[in-house]
C-alpha cells in the first residue's frame, strides 16, 4: 500500500511541472489545447488536438513564401507563435514536431501543420521571477471551418533538473 501510495504521489509530482491547459473551443467542442513546462534547458509546448483538427507550424510563412517564389497566395493559413515574459527569456532558436504538408499546389495553397499533437521548444534562461507567461497565437481548422487562437499559458519556474524530453528530433524553425 505504502509503495502504491509513493507512486500515485510521484506522478502527482511528474504531472505538475505542466501548466495548466490553455483549452480552445468552438462552440461546447475542444478544439486545442496547449500545456507548457521548462524541462531541462527548454521550454516545451505542447499542443494537443481534437480528431478532425489541424493546426499549423511556426514557420507555415517562411514555407509558403518558398513554394511560391513571388507569386501571389490565393489563402494563407495563421503560423503558430509563442511570445514568453515574465520569469524567462529565448536563449536560441525555437523547434517543432517535424510538419505535415496540408498544401494544395493546384490552388496555389501552400501550408504545413499538425494533427493530433505537436511540441515546440525552444532554450531559455531564467531571469529570476518565480513564474513566466506565454503568449500563444494560432489557428486551429477542420476542412470547412478556421478558429484564430489568442490565449496563454503561465508556467511555474522552479529548480532546473535533466530534461526529460528529447528534443534531438524535434526540427529547426525556419527563418527568413
Amino acid at each position: 500500500m505504502r509503495f502504491v501510495l509513493s507512486a500515485l504521489s510521484a506522478l502527482a509530482i511528474h504531472a505538475g511541472d505542466w501548466s495548466a491547459p490553455a483549452e480552445i473551443r468552438s462552440d461546447e467542442d475542444l478544439v486545442i489545447s496547449y500545456r507548457a513546462k521548462v524541462d531541462g534547458p527548454n521550454l516545451i509546448v505542447k499542443a494537443m488536438l481534437k480528431p478532425g483538427w489541424h493546426t499549423f507550424a511556426m514557420d507555415n510563412k517562411v514555407r509558403a513564401d518558398e513554394k511560391l517564389a513571388g507569386k501571389k497566395a490565393l489563402g494563407e493559413d495563421r503560423p503558430t507563435s509563442f511570445n514568453v515574459t515574465g520569469g524567462l527569456a529565448v536563449d536560441g532558436p525555437w523547434l517543432q514536431t517535424a510538419p505535415v504538408d496540408f498544401s494544395k499546389p493546384e490552388l496555389r495553397i501552400f501550408t504545413w501543420g499538425y494533427e493530433k499533437e505537436a511540441l515546440f521548444a525552444a532554450p531559455v534562461k531564467r531571469t529570476g521571477a518565480p513564474a513566466a507567461k506565454v503568449a500563444i497565437r494560432a489557428q486551429a481548422c477542420t476542412e470547412s471551418i478556421c478558429r484564430d487562437i489568442t490565449t496563454a499559458v503561465e508556467v511555474t519556474i522552479s529548480a532546473q533538473s535533466p530534461a526529460s524530453i528529447d528534443v534531438s528530433s524535434l526540427t529547426p524553425v525556419r527563418v527568413k
